[in-house]
């Protein structure tokens, strides 16, 4: 018998040979769709980080600013705003988002959780026959 031949066997023996029934197929297709809305909800939440930063920084040029007129981009026009409004505009459209962040924040752990319960079952059930940890 060879080194690598030895190897095999040692893995094939480590491998269970439970049969996939039809619940844990529901399962890692369950994982499955977890993992694909987890990459979504971190996508979203650090494009909403990135306007939040945008914004901060917008909030701190009004309070550097001279209490002159400022243009204030809304959608793709600009319209002119008191720097007051401005500041104000800032200060609700961080709100708005950090509760946005807040809510997939919660979300992307909610969805960590139900993995980790999905995990001890299929490697329960599994063992090293099933690979269910991001490459």
């Amino acid at each position: 018998m060879s080194a690598s031949g030895g190897g095999q066997m040692l893995e094939r023996e480590e491998e269970s040979e439970n049969e996939v029934r039809r619940e844990d197929q529901e399962n890692i297709n369950k994982f499955g769709r977890l993992n694909a809305r987890l990459y979504e909800v971190r996508g979203e939440r650090d494009a909403i980080k990135k306007k939040l930063e945008r914004i901060d920084d917008a909030s701190t040029e009004l309070m550097m600013g001279s209490g002159d007129k400022v243009m204030l981009m809304l959608g793709d026009a600009f319209f002119e705003s008191s720097e007051e409004d401005a500041t104000e505009f800032c200060e609700v459209e961080v709100e708005k988002f950090q509760a946005v962040v807040d809510n997939l924040e919660e979300e992307e752990s909610e969805i960590l959780e139900e993995q980790e319960k999905l995990k001890k079952i299929l490697y329960t059930r599994f063992g090293k026959s099933i690979n269910l940890e991001d490459s």
